[in-house]
């Protein structure tokens, strides 16, 4: 437990998928507020070592990759985040064994959290159509050509997805991630 948060999510474990380029709050943020809430975080990705993240303008810090996505399995976790920036979900849609944890975790029930343009690998696993998101505003279209209904808010909870726009959301996006997990063993 840290002093900024609380121990109710000891013993819940969330799988962070991203690859280079992701928005580098996206991930460090959600990670760190999650962890001083008691849960443990596994960033997983196409490769061993580390990633390398992207801060507003220019490339940004690395992180360390805990598993390979061939190495794990929905069932060893509780909720899935999806961080943004453009080339990390870009690189990540075109990745078979990405989607097809994605698609396995929505279907699962459990609670997959997607920021700004994390949900095209939603769209991509083919798991938004009749759902109401958000992301940022480029997507827009891509979400109602895949079925959904896009909207301008903060974060929105559509059954276990939720979304938000930009890293300005980040607060109200981990809440709703806590909110989803706690009571849920």
């Amino acid at each position: 437990m840290s002093i900024f948060g609380s121990n109710d999510l000891k013993g819940k474990k969330i799988a962070i998928v991203a690859t280079d380029g992701f928005e580098q709050s996206e991930l460090e943020k959600p990670k760190k507020f999650l962890e001083g809430e008691g849960a443990e975080t596994h960033v997983i990705s196409l490769k061993s070592g580390s990633i390398r993240g992207w801060d507003e303008k220019d490339w940004g810090d690395k992180v360390e990759v805990d598993k390979v996505i061939g190495d794990v399995k929905v069932a060893e976790y509780d909720a899935l985040v999806l961080p943004g920036g453009q080339m990390n979900p870009d690189v990540l849609r075109t990745e078979p064994e990405v989607i097809s944890f994605i698609g396995e975790f929505v279907r699962s029930g459990k609670p997959v959290a997607a920021i700004c343009h994390g949900p095209w690998t939603l769209i991509e696993a083919d798991v938004v159509r009749g759902k109401q998101l958000t992301s940022w505003p480029s997507l827009k279209t891509d979400i109602k050509n895949a079925g959904g209904r896009w909207v301008d808010e903060t974060v929105v909870v559509d059954g276990n997805i939720i979304t938000s726009r930009n890293p300005q959301d980040i607060p109200n996006f981990n809440d709703k991630i806590k909110e989803a997990l706690v009571g849920k063993n």
